[in-house]
């Protein structure tokens, strides 16, 4: 019987045996040729298998979204009672949006500026937070941009000036080389004696959330913006005034004015830098001295002519003519509540006069009677760091005397 089984199995297997042998025998009797094909087509499967999944080509960028005010107006960032000054405020913005050509200058600030550290909770906010939670009678900015090495004693006396006239405020510098060791100890005669003052570096993604300067901003690291020539640093400042005040209110001032008087009586309010003898109207703003309520509309529109219109290549396009601009064309529209003072108040002396400030010998008649109105009319006196940093305080000038009368540490 188990014979018979294996019989029988082999049999059964016969088939496939005789299946087998006609299989080789028709593989052997192909010519050589195929083999070698055969071959090739395997090579070249496992090498397209290998670059496509080593070799992938970067996923292409999406073109950069425009700034689109009609279709944006459901958003919490555009729900504001006042409508848009800007004509053309979509063209406007597509110029200035281009995919720009690098500036080599720009780029490490660039960099900087991408590896900003994200937390759910911003440092800025709490430190800022504590310190407004202390008595303040009034709140003022100031912003540093410039390595340590370049805060010398004029501003250090800017901030002396300040206090003399404001002992009871609290001044944020909102610096990133003044927030460290060496600037705690630059400001710590302040602290030592009862001034609130603190420095803190700068959380752009914080500061300018739900503002339309955070789109302007994404853009920038995004590298959808172009810098420009003119510093970077100096045109973050001029947009970094505009979203303080927005968003906390109080006074900013640069580093290179000197208080005379209180501001506690000002409100709402930019000084003009020129005056038109002629048509008795202003001529230009400047943005050196801006004091203005939390949320005031004007700052809104300051906020949105930035981001629309940026232009890294004009000096002064994304400062004191952006804000001459924007109010030149309010024309008197109802719901924006300021006041523009004449240059007496903030700008007596404009950068072309600014030397004989600095000078003693002969009074000419006009600088008598430009130190007799400063004294009566002026809250503060702007130096025009750009025109004067180089100059120096002589014995006996207005520029020294206005020192004396205004230095909280003059015996130390």
């Amino acid at each position: 019987m188990i014979h018979a089984m294996e019989q029988s199995a082999k049999l059964s297997l016969f088939p496939v045996l005789h299946l087998k042998r006609s299989m080789l025998s028709v593989l052997f009797s192909l010519p050589t040729s195929f083999f070698a094909f055969l071959l090739l087509l395997l090579l070249s499967y496992n090498a397209f298998t290998m670059f496509s999944l080593h070799l992938n080509s970067p996923p292409l960028r999406s073109p950069p979204k425009l700034l689109n005010l009609s279709s944006s107006a459901n958003s919490p960032l555009f729900n504001n009672p006042h409508s848009p000054l800007l004509p053309n405020s979509t063209q406007s913005l597509s110029l200035s949006i281009q995919r720009p050509k690098r500036v080599k200058k720009h780029k490490r600030g660039l960099r900087s500026l991408r590896s900003e550290p994200r937390s759910p909770v911003s440092l800025f906010h709490s430190r800022l937070k504590a310190f407004f939670n202390t008595s303040c009678r009034m709140r003022f900015f100031m912003t540093w941009i410039s390595p340590l090495k370049s805060f010398g004693e004029r501003e250090l006396f800017s901030i002396e000036s300040l206090f003399k006239s404001h002992p009871d405020a609290c001044l944020v510098i909102v610096s990133k080389s003044l927030d460290s060791h060496t600037g705690s100890s630059i400001l710590k005669p302040f602290v030592s004696n009862g001034f609130r003052v603190m420095a803190i570096a700068p959380d752009f993604g914080y500061i300018f959330k739900d503002t339309h300067a955070e789109l302007w901003f994404n853009r920038l690291k995004e590298g959808n913006v172009n810098p420009g020539e003119v510093s970077l640093g100096q045109n973050l400042s001029n947009l970094l005034r505009l979203v303080l005040l927005y968003k906390f209110g109080g006074t900013y001032i640069d580093l290179d004015v000197i208080v005379l008087k209180s501001f506690s009586k000002l409100r709402n309010t930019i000084g003009a830098q020129n005056f038109d003898v002629r048509t008795r109207k202003w001529s230009r703003l400047n943005n050196a001295v801006l004091i203005f309520d939390k949320k005031h509309p004007l700052l809104f529109k300051f906020i949105q002519e930035f981001a629309l219109t940026f232009d890294g290549n004009k000096w002064g396009h994304n400062g004191p003519y952006l804000i001459s601009r924007v109010v030149s064309r309010l024309n008197g529209r109802p719901g924006f509540n300021f006041t523009v003072l004449p240059p007496s108040a903030f700008y007596p002396v404009d950068w072309r006069g600014i030397r004989g400030l600095f000078r003693d010998g002969i009074r000419s008649k006009w600088l008598v009677n430009k130190m007799e109105q400063i004294r009566k009319e002026s809250f503060a006196v702007h130096l025009w760091n750009k025109h004067s940093r180089e100059l120096k305080v002589v014995k006996g000038s207005f520029v020294d005397s206005i020192i004396s009368s205004c230095c909280i540490f003059c015996n130390t």
